[in-house]
């Protein structure tokens, strides 16, 4: 989720279900990274110096559109990219336009990335791409923005989309750090659970981070 206004704020949950995560700040940002048995410990979310923000949710339905080709962009390279500033925003949304971008076999992982200017990049793979330059807020969720709720799965999350919209549409410029939380905390999960919430206060250059929806223990990293 973006608010811009005279400020900057993202915030996502990351949702997981059996596999080893850790939450790593460093000078360069807040990486939530995630242990793959081949490549190790792999930077995919989180947010760095520069003020982007890399969230990496899963899109259901899978869609088979979404399996790599021998000419395809992958959307895991493309995230770590930008989050470890390799590539900016621009130059993704670039590769977005001109060259086909996919996913792994048989998932269909979609971007959802911002930069310090409020500019929201989001990508589905094999579908397209959706480009939302200084936007006043966007909200995404589990489900393709191109397809909507056409097609229905049960974790596609189209309950926490409308709630999310509602409670940003209410809170309008009044929008903080703390209530990025509260939404957050109402869109969170138990089944397939929250274990990282994060946000973002790319203005004041503060990232605010907290594990298993526990909003007692909130630490901050400021760049």
């Amino acid at each position: 989720m973006l608010l811009t206004e005279k400020k900057t704020i993202v915030g996502w949950n990351l949702d997981i279900l059996g596999m080893e995560y850790r939450v790593r700040p460093a000078k360069e940002g807040v990486f939530i990274e995630i242990n793959d048995p081949t490549e190790g410990w792999l930077s995919l979310f989180g947010a760095n110096s520069r003020g982007d923000f890399v969230g990496m949710p899963t899109c259901w339905p899978f869609d088979e559109r979404s399996d790599p080709t021998g000419d395809s962009e992958n959307i895991i390279m493309l995230d770590i990219d930008l989050l470890l500033q390799k590539k900016t925003l621009q130059e993704i949304l670039a590769i977005a336009k001109d060259k086909k971008v996919c996913s792994v076999p048989g998932v269909t992982y979609m971007s959802s990335l911002s930069d310090r200017d409020g500019n929201v990049l989001h990508i589905i793979p094999g579908q397209g791409y959706k480009y939302y330059e200084k936007t006043d807020h966007a909200t995404l969720t589990n489900f393709s923005p191109f397809k909507q709720d056409a097609e229905q799965h049960p974790w596609m999350g189209w309950d926490r989309y409308h709630k999310a919209e509602a409670m940003i549409q209410a809170l309008g410029d009044d929008f903080f750090a703390d209530d990025c939380f509260t939404v957050l905390k109402e869109v969170s999960q138990e089944v397939c659970p929250t274990v990282v919430s994060m946000v973002y206060d790319v203005s004041d250059k503060t990232v605010f981070w907290c594990e298993n929806r526990n909003r007692s223990r909130i630490e901050s990293l400021q760049f």
